[in-house]
C-alpha cells in the first residue's frame, strides 16, 4: 500500500475511536493512544524524513503538532472518565489531530505523491506499516516518553540532527 494511503486509513481509524470514546465508551482512549503513538512513530521514523525535503515547512510545523497533540494525549490518559475534565481533554486533542489530518491530507500528501514515483510510495508504505504493527502491538507505553516534558516527536527531531 502506498505510504500516504496507509497515513489515510489510519486516519480514518484514529477518528473512528474518536467517535467510540465520544458514543461513551472511554475505555477505547486507550486503543486511540496506541493508534496514534505507532501512526506517530512511523511518520517520525520513515514518513517525515522522506518528505523533508520535499516541504521543510510543513514536516517542521508537523512534528510540532505531535508533540502538542501527545501533551494532550497525555492529559486525557492521566484523567479519570469520571472527571469533569475528561471530556474537555478528549475534544482538545480531536481537534488538534482533526487540524493536522486536514493539512497532511490537502497540502503534504498531494506534494509527496507529486515528487515521489509509485513504487517509491509503495516501498515506503511496506516499511511504515510493519512498524506501525510493531509499536501497536507494543502499546502506547512503550514509545512515548513517561513525563510531561519529554514527547516523541521532540526525541524524533533531537535523533535526525
Amino acid at each position: 500500500m502506498k505510504a500516504t494511503d496507509l497515513l489515510k486509513e489510519q486516519h480514518r481509524t484514529v477518528e473512528a475511536l474518536f467517535a467510540k470514546i465520544e458514543a461513551g465508551e472511554p475505555e477505547a482512549l486507550k486503543d486511540l493512544a496506541s493508534a496514534l503513538a505507532a501512526h506517530m512513530t512511523i511518520e517520525h521514523e520513515f514518513f517525515y524524513p522522506e518528505s523533508r525535503g520535499i516541504d521543510e515547512d510543513a514536516i517542521a510545523e508537523a512534528f510540532e503538532e505531535h508533540a502538542i497533540a501527545e501533551v494532550a494525549l497525555k492529559r486525557a490518559l492521566a484523567c479519570d472518565p469520571e472527571d469533569d475534565t475528561f471530556e474537555a481533554r478528549v475534544t482538545v486533542l480531536k481537534e488538534l489531530i482533526a487540524h493536522h489530518v486536514k493539512e497532511e491530507e490537502s497540502e503534504l500528501f498531494p506534494e509527496v505523491e507529486s515528487e515521489l514515483d509509485g513504487a517509491q510510495l509503495e516501498s515506503l508504505g511496506q516499511k511504515m506499516e510493519a512498524r506501525f504493527d510493531e509499536v501497536l502491538r507494543k502499546g502506547y507505553a512503550a514509545v512515548l516518553p513517561k513525563n510531561m516534558e519529554d514527547t516523541a516527536a521532540d526525541l524524533a527531531l533531537q535523533a535526525a540532527e
